[in-house]
Order: structure tokens, then sequence, then C-alpha cells
């Protein structure tokens, strides 16, 4: 399950990436926002990360106009790594080698065909262990106040 969000910047976005992704077969949970109001993009960070931590969803998305406040606040979570992308090989490159679980990018930056590509290179690619289980780890004990 992907689980989706956005502030009122990425509202049109997230509609239309949710339905590409639905079109493709994957299961998405939206966790709005629902209309064009202004919102609070923290907020709809909140939603999206705590499905992931609580295993409800495998990978999530969040869109604001920029992509950088939602991405911030997305990476205050405990577990969540979440990678602020306007092209294609951060996507991938977040997954294979830094355990990405979340994507943020921002709908007043880039083009929905941009977005999509972006979507399809992060989840179509995995997190390659090896040398990276380290840098990853490490990432964690920051986290955890371990380093």
């Amino acid at each position: 399950m992907i689980a989706i969000g956005a502030d009122h910047g990425g509202y049109e976005m997230k509609e239309q990436i949710k339905s590409y992704l639905l079109e493709k077969g994957i299961e998405v949970k939206d966790f709005g926002t629902y209309s064009n109001d202004s919102v609070d993009y923290p907020d709809y960070a909140v939603y999206v990360c705590k499905s992931i931590q609580s295993k409800e969803s495998d990978l999530g998305i969040l869109i604001c106009g920029t992509g950088e406040g939602i991405g911030i606040a997305a990476n205050k979570h405990k577990g969540i790594r979440c990678a602020i992308c306007s092209e294609t090989f951060s996507a991938k490159m977040a997954r294979v080698h830094n355990d990405a679980n979340v994507i943020a990018f921002g709908a007043r930056v880039i083009g929905i065909e941009t977005a999509k590509e972006i979507v399809d290179a992060f989840l179509s690619n995995e997190f390659e262990g090896d040398r990276h289980i380290r840098r990853v780890s490490k990432i964690t004990e920051i986290e955890q106040g371990e380093r």
C-alpha cells in the first residue's frame, strides 16, 4: 500500500498521481487534503508517516508547493527517510542506496509527467543492502541520539 498526502499546493497533483497509481493497480491510501483550501503541510506529513510507522503502508508520497516543507516535516519522524526529488535519478538512488520510504516533490516545481516518472523510479527500485546497510544504520543512530 502506498500512502499519499499533500497540502493545498499539491492537492491537484496528488489527485493525478493517485489516479495514475490506481490505474496501474497499485493500492493507495489517500490522507488528504481533499481540496484547494489552505491547510498546513506538516499535518499531512504526520498522517503519511504514521501510516508507514504502523506498517499500514509500505511507502509514502508527499506533495506540497516545493516538496521542501512537507519533506522536512516527514524527516522528523522516527524511521522515516524522506527524499525530496525533482528528477528520477535521485528518486531511484534514494531507494537503492538510502532505503528511503517516502518521497516528496513540489507541484510548483515539476510537471505531472516528471512527477509520474519520479514515482515510477521510486516504486520500481529496492534497497540494495550490502555496504549501504552500514550507512543507513548510522542515520538511524543519529535519529536515536546514539551518535
